[in-house]
């Protein structure tokens, strides 16, 4: 594990910071705009016998996070191995 230089860790802050926010909104559309916003136009939709309004509302935002769980931990990890601040 190296030490950053002001540059590189205010870089590295930066390119952390978008990765939530993207993270962050899509997460915001799944829950909010699937699970309420367009909660009536996706009960049209079934999935597995459930209307997809209300499995995106209960189930749908739950997987979705968990998979932005992993994808943050991946992308990290390179982000990491990028600036050589990765732990041992």
């Amino acid at each position: 594990m190296s030490k950053l230089t002001d540059d590189q860790a205010q870089a590295y802050w930066k390119r952390n910071l978008s990765l939530m926010v993207k993270l962050m909104v899509v997460w915001f559309i799944v829950s909010y705009g699937c699970g309420i916003l367009l909660f009536d136009a996706l009960n049209e939709i079934r999935l597995g016998g459930y209307k997809l309004g209300f499995w995106f509302a209960q189930q749908g935002s739950i997987y979705t996070f968990v998979a932005l769980i992993f994808y943050y931990t991946k992308k990290m990890a390179a982000l990491d191995r990028e600036f050589n601040v990765e732990e041992e």
